[in-house]
């Protein structure tokens, strides 16, 4: 874990994933951390969240799909507010078909212009192999998440002549300093969670559609993970990211 050698101008930072409870697994107990030390969070949830229904699903109904968006976007609410986040954002692309387009990639950059973001946090764009491929962690929409997240990052957030549209909304361009990537091939940094590991906890229990209401092995899985990754970067419990400056 290293330091920041560069003063912090504001404490403003963008969260960006594919789904409903994609940032409580992957960096739940650092939002929380960054929100205890004064930092404004907004959490972008890029898909409607319409496909996370059981796989024995034979009934699929639009009206179905219309309900289960609703109520993960409540689990969502209720996570974000466990964890000190400030705003959420539902992007509502369909779940499961999401791409890196051009309209997402600006929809991400008009957000890093109107937010200032000075930290950004996405899911890796690259799968990883090593030591073996976890199928469930690297879900296509996790990937072009990360890819359009990432593409909006540098150069289109600040620069000028990447969607001019968005300087006629007075949008003007802003570079993020800090980006934070989850499930990367490489990490070379770690958050130490041991002080808000609870609330990670208690934020993934409001996700009960997905993960039912006893989610007792679950958090003894979670616990092994932070443990795991902390303990190669020196700390109790951590999360851990391929963290690059800009």
């Amino acid at each position: 874990m290293s330091t920041n050698p560069e003063p912090i101008d504001r404490k403003t930072a963008l969260v960006v994933v594919a789904h409903p409870d994609d940032a409580e697994f992957g960096c739940g107990g650092t939002l929380a951390a960054w929100a205890n030390e004064g930092w404004q969070i907004t959490l972008v949830i890029c898909t409607d969240g319409s496909s996370g229904g059981p796989d024995e699903a034979t009934d699929v109904r639009d009206e179905l799909r219309y309900q289960l968006s609703g109520t993960r976007k409540q689990e969502q609410a209720a996570a974000a507010e466990v964890l000190g986040i400030h705003a959420v954002i539902h992007l509502d692309y369909p779940d499961g078909t999401l791409i890196p387009s051009i309209e997402l990639r600006r929809e991400i950059v008009r957000l890093i212009r109107r937010t200032r973001a000075y930290r950004v946090v996405c899911q890796s764009p690259d799968r990883v192999w090593e030591p073996q491929y976890m199928v469930g962690r690297f879900h296509p929409d996790h990937l072009a998440a990360g890819e359009a997240t990432l593409a909006a990052v540098y150069p289109a957030a600040q620069n000028p002549w990447d969607f001019p549209e968005l300087m006629a909304e007075g949008l003007a361009p802003s570079r993020v300093k800090e980006i934070y990537i989850m499930n990367a091939p490489h990490h070379n940094y770690a958050v130490e969670i041991s002080a808000t590991f609870e609330q990670k906890l208690a934020a993934l229990a409001c996700h009960v559609s997905q993960l039912g209401t006893d989610q007792s092995q679950l958090a003894e899985r979670v616990r092994a993970w932070a443990v795991e990754r902390g303990q190669a970067f020196g700390v109790a419990m951590g999360e851990i990211f391929h963290r690059v400056e800009n």
